[in-house]
């Protein structure tokens, strides 16, 4: 089935679109509002912690009710609780009251982190129900760039606002974005759920261990879980040496890492065009992975900036060849009535090693530079993506095999 005829399809992503500009949209004024009142580094790091430590823990103990809900129905849900969450710290800045407007920032932030991993989750394993399975590195494809396009649109965009616009009306704003999302989201058809026996700790706690020994039973599918968490792991280190990387190492202005930060998401969307114009396999995936980690390579010899710029372009082009395909064989490969508790567990280790890039990146106990950091995790990417292209010939495509089974 065609994409653009999908309508269940198009449901879900233009819901995921709306939903990932108003959520990028209020992290900005989120971040700014605080600052503003704060005029503390602290503060603002104190505000992604309580972000992402729930979001770690509901990660880790949410999968075994994921396999038996109503996916779309709580998707729905989750877009109503963000689109009232957005009121708590507009009502403390409304009221004049500055510790109000701080504690409103930080439950907001809570609450926010407890429920994107059970969002990421569930729409992630509703995508094999909402698309035929050779469409699927194709909806993930798209799913992924638009995304990631509207990380890059959204910041201009509320720039662009914020000199007309006071921040209680973009709170007002990044409120109704969650309001249409729920509305496109309400279009998706009903999925089934499976039922169970009465919830209990004993129930939970056995559906926890099997879920993890579920997961550890496909090899392949845990092979491409943690690659994609090296992938991970350097993008949480690139967050810390991006800004020093352009402005100390390459003198640049501040107009230039702009630049630069937009680059990427910008090469990522011309790689999800690029991706529907290649071969799906295996070899396809890790020249994907292989050549994104050589773009971190490249960075630690690069000596101008538009040489940087061109290889976060490259990058970005690179990288959608090996998430969108990876992703796919995971969707088909993993049994459908685990599909939501294994995508967990995935997006667990996922979510897990990016902290863990910006551990190492920031933390003096490595004592390497900027450019080294660079040279390492693009290493740490490229060598396995090297290693596993190299296997390719040695045995068929998991991809083709699959084409092969339906043509």
């Amino acid at each position: 089935m065609k994409m653009s005829k999908n309508k269940s399809f198009k449901a879900l992503w233009t819901g995921q679109i709306i939903s990932e500009f108003g959520g990028a949209a209020g992290g900005i004024i989120n971040g700014l509002l605080l600052y503003d009142l704060t005029g503390s580094k602290e503060w603002m790091g104190v505000l992604w912690l309580v972000y992402f430590l729930p979001s770690l823990v509901v990660q880790g103990i949410s999968s075994p009710f994921l396999n038996h809900v109503s996916k779309e129905k709580l998707l729905k849900s989750i877009q109503v609780i963000r689109s009232c969450s957005y009121l708590l710290p507009l009502i403390g800045y409304l009221s004049g009251n500055e510790i109000g407007t701080i504690v409103g920032l930080v439950m907001l932030q809570c609450i926010l982190g407890l429920v994107q991993p059970i969002f990421a989750s569930l729409s992630f394993s509703l995508l094999p129900e909402l698309c035929e399975e050779n469409d699927l590195v194709h909806a993930n494809s798209l799913l992924d760039g638009t995304l990631r396009l509207m990380s890059f649109i959204a910041p201009g965009v509320t720039a662009l606002l914020l000199l007309v616009s006071p921040f209680h009306v973009l709170y007002v704003l990044s409120s109704l974005m969650f309001l249409l999302s729920y509305l496109s989201l309400s279009k998706i058809p009903h999925t089934p759920v499976t039922r169970v026996a009465a919830w209990s700790k004993k129930f939970w706690w056995d559906e926890i261990k099997v879920g993890y020994q579920a997961f550890f039973r496909f090899p392949h599918l845990v092979r491409l879980t943690m690659l994609s968490s090296l992938v991970q792991f350097a993008v949480g280190a690139t967050m810390v040496i991006n800004v020093p990387f352009i402005r100390s190492e390459l003198n640049g202005e501040p107009w230039e890492y702009a630049i630069f930060s937009g680059m990427f998401p910008i090469g990522y969307a011309l790689g999800m065009i690029l991706l529907t114009r290649l071969p799906k396999n295996d070899r396809s995936m890790y020249v994907g992975l292989m050549g994104g980690g050589c773009s971190f390579v490249l960075l630690y010899f690069v000596p101008w900036i538009p040489l940087a710029w061109a290889c976060e372009l490259i990058g970005g082009m690179l990288f959608p060849l090996f998430n969108a395909q990876s992703a796919a064989i995971f969707q088909r490969e993993a049994p459908r009535e685990r599909l939501a508790q294994l995508s967990s567990v995935r997006l667990l280790f996922l979510r897990v090693t990016m902290p863990l890039g910006i551990l190492f990146a920031s933390s003096s106990y490595f004592d390497i530079s900027t450019r080294f950091t660079y040279l390492f995790i693009g290493l740490v990417i490229t060598l396995p993506g090297l290693f596993y292209l190299i296997r390719v010939p040695l045995k068929k495509d998991s991809l083709q095999i699959y084409e092969g089974k339906t043509g």
